[in-house]
């Protein structure tokens, strides 16, 4: 294999589905009565047959690639391409159905929150516990326990059952773990969405240092912008299947044409960090379009988002424009001014908000989205935002610029947003813009 460490070739995994509707549960006399009437069918009809409810299903399907020490390998595609089969079968999770996978080096994964992890033992506990699963010494894990504990920052909650943890201390201590133990080979699901903003920063410094020091890294995410900036090669799987492969721009690209126009995408691929708060409808002016196509700038961005709440919460709407190469260029959050930020009781409501786009330059920006409670957390997350084709933008002169990325530099953008209450007992009404 020389200085490849993964060679995947024909691989391919089934999964069996039924069809048939169930109950919640099957009693004994259920059984019984069934059998009856199955049996009672056959005397009255010898020649029926019983149909077969269950399909197969290709969650990967002849799916080839090498990947070399030292790279660091973005893995994209939409929900249910395969992207998360593929990491478990890589892990030793599960077996393929067909094909073959060749490894070499110790493998690390944190495909979920707490793998590994046992609620009732201490964090203390569980990085001796989980260092165990991935294959490490008592000596190595006490080499190294320090820094995982120092990365976490869980001192405090070092000796307390981890059943008694946020979700942020859980991801951040299995974050730590899993990183911190030498592994030749880092595998890493969208897992690092539950964190906040300061802890995925971490965690991508952390993998890239790893990188670095000639680990490879396989990184799986829907944030688009972190894997053009840690990864140097990507996969990209759609329906299951190896659509290209090869450097990340050329993936990333290829992969942003495909979604264009798609009805729903936004929806789709949106990350709840809250589960008291799920959007149900997006649209992006008036049309259900994940692409605005821009003559010039200065433009409005009218978003109409309609999201279900199970609790009582304080909610605002948030964007962060990047360019085409994901770095902010400005950021739209109306949170900071109180009138903005309004509370929701349990129900569904409609968030309406207009930005107003700064002055850019010809090129293509990507306005992420998000529901947030100021300061506080993320509600609902859209990773991919609302991709914006600009023209150009007219001088004094009418000449179009034709050249740069933003003439204004970072800043806050300008909006407003209002709240709509939607209730099925009674009329709907809408608070006009401010």
């Amino acid at each position: 294999m020389s200085d490849t460490v993964i060679r995947v070739e024909n691989l391919g995994k089934k999964y069996i589905i039924g069809h048939q509707q169930q109950e919640r549960y099957t009693a004994l006399r259920d059984v019984i009565a069934n059998k009856v009437k199955s049996f009672g069918n056959l005397i009255q009809n010898p020649k029926s047959k019983i149909q077969n409810s269950q399909e197969e299903f290709w969650a990967l399907k002849d799916v080839s690639f090498d990947i070399k020490q030292g790279d660091r390998v973005g893995i994209i595609g939409r929900n249910g391409a395969g992207k998360s089969t593929l990491l478990k079968i890589l892990s030793r999770i599960t077996e393929p159905t067909t094909g073959s996978i060749k490894i070499k080096g110790r493998v690390a994964s944190l495909l979920e929150v707490g793998t590994g992890f046992h609620p009732e033992l201490t964090g203390r506990e569980n990085i001796y516990l989980n260092g165990a699963i991935l294959g490490m010494s008592r000596v190595d894990i006490k080499r190294k326990f320090d820094e995982i504990v120092a990365f976490a920052e869980v001192e405090k909650f070092l000796d307390t059952p981890v059943k008694r943890y946020s979700s942020g201390m859980y991801v951040r201590l299995a974050f730590a773990v899993a990183a911190h133990l030498e592994p030749e080979i880092l595998i890493v699901d969208e897992v690092l969405a539950v964190g906040d903003i300061q802890f995925q920063n971490k965690c991508l410094g952390r993998m890239e240092d790893v990188s670095k020091s000639g680990k490879t890294v396989l990184f799986v995410s829907h944030n688009t912008a972190a894997i053009s900036l840690l990864c140097n090669k990507g996969i990209y799987l759609e329906k299951g299947k190896l659509i290209t492969k090869g450097e990340i721009s050329e993936c990333i690209n290829l992969y942003t044409q495909n979604r264009v126009k798609r009805s729903g995408f936004l929806l789709e691929h949106q990350i709840i960090k809250n589960p008291g708060l799920k959007a149900m409808d997006i649209k992006i002016n008036g049309k259900y379009e994940d692409i605005v196509y821009i003559i010039y700038t200065n433009n409005n961005i009218e978003i109409e988002l309609t999201f279900l709440a199970t609790l009582t919460c304080r909610v605002s709407l948030y964007g962060s424009l990047k360019d085409s190469q994901g770095q902010s260029i400005g950021i739209y959050s109306p949170g900071h001014i109180s009138e903005d930020v309004y509370t929701v009781n349990p129900g569904q409501h409609k968030l309406l908000g207009r930005i107003f786009l700064p002055k850019l330059t010809k090129g293509r920006y990507f306005l992420e989205l998000g529901v947030v409670n100021p300061g506080v957390q993320f509600y609902i997350y859209f990773p991919f935002g609302v991709e914006l084709d600009v023209a150009g933008t007219p001088t004094k002169s009418g000449v179009v610029y034709e050249q740069g990325i933003n003439d204004a530099g970072y800043q806050i953008i300008d909006g407003y947003s209002s709240l709509e209450k939607d209730s099925l007992a009674q009329n709907t009404s809408i608070y006009p813009y401010k």
